[in-house]
């Protein structure tokens, strides 16, 4: 009798068991049908987010009269705040050497033209974050059309992202280059040693600290992009700032036989740059 129950029991409970696995299925279709829209979506927008980053994602380097050419190509930057402040990474901008002579190495970006030349703008350091590998210029002449900053924890792993830049400088031309890229995943580093005459209180509070969380990306960056943008491939706002790439072998290697590995700093780090003190 038992048995019997039991069979009965299997019997009634097949068609629940039924449903809940056409439930599921049904669930999967649909959070596969959903990520396929999302990532059409980001495909679709991508166009007009490039479009949106191209007066705003500059060359950044330094200027000086005598020097042939004058400016001298050493990054890449972004415009933010109130269109004439610049994010770049800290090693972008050069050092001041000691006892040099006129007339000073100066900084300086190129900006956008209509004609799609590009003009010659100075700018000096409003602020340094070395622990973080950021720099905050301000930019001279009218303003430019500044990108928005992402909300913080807005990014997670696995989404679409662009960044932006010039790689390898003048070789190419000041042009703007984007690639597309995947948040591969969140991580912890520890940046190079800084040595004594770098070592601020920011600087020396992180290394009591320890490693921070950078981005780590599926995209092959180059010399050049280092200070460009990361941002959201659907809506252009700015996730993180590109800082490194692993090599294998010396840096020459990253043209030759490039890793595809590129890491970003993410963007909660540049609203620090930009709060008050």
């Amino acid at each position: 009798m038992n048995h019997a129950k039991g069979r009965g029991a299997h019997r009634r409970g097949a068609p629940a068991a039924a449903t809940r696995r056409r439930a599921s299925c049904s669930r999967r279709r649909f959070a596969s049908t959903l990520l396929l829209l999302l990532a059409g979506r980001a495909r679709a927008d991508a166009p007009a987010v490039i479009e949106r980053l191209r007066p705003s994602v500059l060359p950044v380097g330094s200027y000086r009269v005598l020097d042939s050419p004058r400016f001298g190509f050493r990054g890449s930057g972004f415009v933010v705040g109130d269109g004439r402040l610049l994010v770049t990474n800290a090693h972008v901008v050069p050092e001041a050497g000691a006892g040099e002579a006129a007339p000073p190495l100066q900084l300086a970006a190129l900006v956008p033209r209509a004609d799609g030349g590009r003009d010659l703008r100075l700018a000096s350091l409003e602020r340094l974050d070395r622990a973080h590998d950021l720099a905050l210029l301000r930019l001279e002449g009218a303003p430019l059309p500044a990108l928005e900053l992402a909300p913080p924890g807005s990014v997670k792993e696995g989404e679409e992202l662009l960044l932006a830049g010039f790689p390898i400088g003048g070789v190419l031309g000041y042009s703007m280059v984007t690639h597309r890229a995947m948040l591969s995943s969140i991580t912890k580093i520890a940046l190079p040693s800084l040595n004594a005459h770098q070592l601020s209180e920011r600087a020396a509070k992180q290394l009591r600290e320890g490693p921070f969380e950078v981005y780590q990306l599926d995209a092959t960056a180059y010399p050049g992009n280092s200070g460009g943008p990361l941002v959201a491939a659907h809506d252009g706002k700015v996730v993180g700032v590109v800082n490194m790439v692993l090599v294998r072998g010396t840096r020459e290697s990253a043209l030759s036989n490039p890793t595809g590995i590129t890491y970003a700093i993410p963007a909660r780090f540049v609203r620090e740059l930009l709060a008050p003190p």
